[in-house]
């Protein structure tokens, strides 16, 4: 039996995501009704100018006054769509003080201070759930959390920023430069006004410590995720994958130790193989491959952002916050039994594609080589081209023996095996040094093979 008084719930925010919440909750409230068993009342909406135009909100339920709103006392969920930290932070920890759970799809406060957020939701006996955080409508923090509690995570490797995608997709498929792809991303709606949040990495950073703390059941934050952007991603750079046989996406990436000591987390552009599953993941969706003890290797593919597909995932949430409300009881919380350290990125094993320019004169590769040695990094593959030969003039490795002309320059294009993040970076310093290397044009890593 349905029970009739209706379970009451706040939103916070009203913008492009709060406004499809309403909607959905509005249009489908017989269906929501009948598989939370209770309807829901929309309470109250918090938002900043309430004047603004919002077709479908009931004018009657806004207010400027988001602190009142979370202290009614009668609130079951208050669903957060306003992003960062401060007023946020405060305003949902007093939710919870007043016996309401909280749906939230804050990536940054919860990257931030997802702990506190789990201790203060468990004091006060209520839930807080947050899958809209992480990839939008793609289902990846419940199977992380709950279907796959039983096993073991080893590895997170995914692409959760639709913007910095559909730039690098652009680029690999139309040749355009960085900036071209940004200005045509600009004009779709799909990167913002300043993009800096994406370009730059701090979106996936965020979704990368989420991800990390779910999957390895430790807590890690946005300070622990070794974080580089796509603004240095040339189209030369796309080129010179393709030549490998590769493309370029911005990866977050959360690793395991080999030794199950320890964990990573980065986010930064690579250079993965066109038979990995993510290298075909276009334009702006997120896919996400998560590789387990038992289940081997999974893929959650999806449109990562946008108006409808996060209201999916925070109306998801919703439903599974009034069901825990009617049966008096809470949700999964934070899982962080193993308390794992976060390794810095100079530990990471991983393999590095770079770019550099050199004399054009006998001798040269084999200085490089010899830094390589040093260091203890081995090398893959080289490629040289003499710029005085032009573009055809491309030849394999050790058996070059150094460019072919004195007075110009030429590309040294190398690829190692796999080794400690810290060789390699120092590895790239000492290359610098060098009298006959002119310049270092680009360095980018390999994953996914």
């Amino acid at each position: 039996m349905m029970r009739t008084r209706p379970l009451k719930v706040a939103l916070l925010g009203c913008g492009v995501v709060g406004s499809e919440v309403t909607r959905i909750m509005t249009t489908q409230a017989d269906d929501l009704a009948a598989r939370i068993g209770a309807p829901i009342e929309l309470a109250g909406i918090a938002v900043r100018r309430p004047n603004r135009v919002r077709e479908g909100v009931p004018a009657e339920l806004l207010t400027t006054d988001a602190t009142a709103l979370v202290k009614r006392g009668d609130l079951d969920v208050v669903v957060e769509v306003i992003g960062g930290i401060e007023p946020v932070r405060t305003l949902i920890t007093t939710a919870f003080e007043h016996g309401a759970s909280v749906v939230s799809a804050n990536k940054a406060l919860l990257a931030a201070d997802g702990a506190g957020l789990h201790a203060k939701a468990v004091e006060h006996g209520v839930d807080l759930y947050y899958e809209a955080a992480v990839a939008g409508a793609i289902p990846l923090i419940r199977p992380l959390r709950e279907s796959l509690a039983g096993d073991k995570v080893n590895r997170v490797l995914g692409i959760v920023n639709g913007t910095t995608n559909f730039i690098l997709d652009k680029m690999e498929s139309t040749g355009a430069g960085y900036s071209e792809a940004l200005d045509e991303a600009t004009a779709l709606g799909y990167a913002e006004a300043d993009p800096t949040a994406d370009v730059e990495g701090f979106d996936a950073a965020a979704k990368a410590a989420i991800l990390a703390g779910i999957a390895f059941h430790t807590r890690v934050t946005i300070e622990d995720v070794h974080r580089e952007g796509i603004t240095e991603v040339t189209a030369a750079d796309i080129a010179s994958a393709r030549q490998m046989g590769c493309t370029v996406k911005l990866l977050a990436i959360c690793e395991r130790a080999a030794d199950g000591r320890s964990v990573t987390a980065r986010v930064h552009p690579a250079m993965i193989p066109l038979s990995h599953p993510l290298a075909s993941v276009r334009e702006a969706y997120n896919a996400v491959f998560v590789e387990a003890e038992a289940a081997g290797r999974l893929m959650f593919y999806g449109p990562g952002a946008g108006g409808a597909p996060t209201a999916s995932a925070v109306l998801g949430d919703l439903v599974a916050a009034c069901r825990n409300k009617l049966a008096a009881t809470t949700g999964a919380g934070e899982s962080a039994y193993t308390q794992l350290p976060v390794s810095p990125m100079g530990d990471v094993v991983t393999r590095y594609h770079i770019s550099l320019d050199v004399a054009d004169k006998p001798g040269v590769l084999a200085q490089v080589a010899t830094v390589f040695a040093e260091h203890d990094v081995s090398i893959d593959t080289v490629r040289q081209q003499s710029r005085n030969q032009g573009s055809g003039d491309e030849a394999a490795s050790e058996q070059a023996g150094g460019v072919r002309r004195e007075g110009g320059e030429a590309s040294l294009v190398v690829v190692t095996h796999r080794a400690p993040d810290a060789a390699l970076s120092a590895t790239v310093s000492s290359l610098r040094k060098l009298d006959t290397v002119r310049g270092v044009a680009s360095i980018m890593r390999v994953e996914g093979e």
